[in-house]
């Protein structure tokens, strides 16, 4: 008996276009393995319902796009046996990654015929899932200097807003409560990792499991500019973890109180939240198709 799939496109993630997606996925997928179907998202949450939808009538559900798509696909089908796959579109594709999932649509689709699937954790912040990371400080503002402009997605255009940025933002203090362990921080940004790296290969927490149980709370404290570049190296080199301006506590259950409300992201959607945020780990949440190099 054939597989049954869903492959939901949203032809506007990453700034990249999708239009020949369906031939590629007509040319690579295995006829003898998979029927399928595809979908084009038209808005906003349209990729959730059309996922959600999906559970029951298709045992997997295929995001096209980046890590905004995963995120909306993957909370409609969390905590069900609808198994995840991905072709990544996006600019940053940090969860791909790190499954090792290629960057390429056809490497991507041949992973899906290879068929090897795990199942991660996954996290919610206030009762909203996430898979990859979550956060507030500078890369949450990041995001939403993205969300409210027209700067064009992408690393360069990450990187370029976050050289203008940097010299202004102020850093902020939390009070942040790790499986009832208090610790007082003043942080540049606070980020929950599920798995090590932002996207772009960036790796802010080099020894996140998706598979442990745990997030890991990454804790960037306030370090001069001048060394920016050292720590935005020290995150393509994997060694973040060892800079005295990181603190790395791993927990299944966050509270963090702020002394005003200000920008989240899950996933590097931007949202806005209040001075209370909880955050817990849900394991074994999620079955996902990955890539044929991921180490358990």
């Amino acid at each position: 008996m054939k597989r049954k799939a869903l492959f939901i496109i949203n032809p506007v993630s990453g700034g990249k276009k999708k239009d020949g997606v369906p031939e590629l996925v007509e040319k690579y997928l295995d006829p003898a393995i998979f029927e399928y179907d595809i979908e084009f998202t038209t808005g906003i949450f349209h990729a959730h319902d059309l996922a959600r939808a999906a559970v029951g009538e298709y045992e997997i559900v295929v995001a096209v796009g980046g890590d905004g798509t995963v995120n909306e696909i993957a909370s409609a089908i969390v905590g069900t046996d609808t198994v995840l796959g991905v072709i990544p579109f996006g600019s940053g594709n940090g969860l791909s990654r790190f499954l090792t999932i290629p960057m390429d649509a056809e490497g991507a689709i041949k992973t899906m015929n290879a068929g090897r699937t795990i199942t991660i954790d996954a996290g919610k912040m206030n009762g909203q899932w996430f898979f990859n990371m979550a956060g507030m400080g500078f890369d949450a503002h990041i995001s939403h200097v993205f969300a409210n402009g027209s700067t064009k997605r992408g690393f360069v255009s990450y990187f370029k807003s976050s050289v203008q940025e940097i010299s202004t933002y102020k850093s902020k203090n939390y009070h942040i409560e790790v499986d009832g362990v208090a610790y007082d921080r003043e942080a540049f940004m606070l980020s929950m990792a599920n798995s090590s790296q932002y996207g772009n290969n960036a790796h802010v927490s080099p020894t996140a499991s998706v598979q442990d149980g745990l997030l890991d709370v990454c804790i960037i404290k306030p370090f001069p500019l001048w060394r920016f570049p050292e720590m935005g190296l020290r995150m393509f080199t994997k060694t973040a973890n060892s800079s005295k301006y990181v603190e790395i506590i791993k927990g299944k259950h966050i509270v963090i109180t702020r002394q005003q409300e200000g920008p989240i992201h899950l996933d590097g959607e931007p949202q806005v939240a209040g001075t209370h945020i909880d955050i817990e780990v849900v394991p074994n949440a999620l079955h996902v198709i990955v890539g044929g190099t991921y180490k358990k």
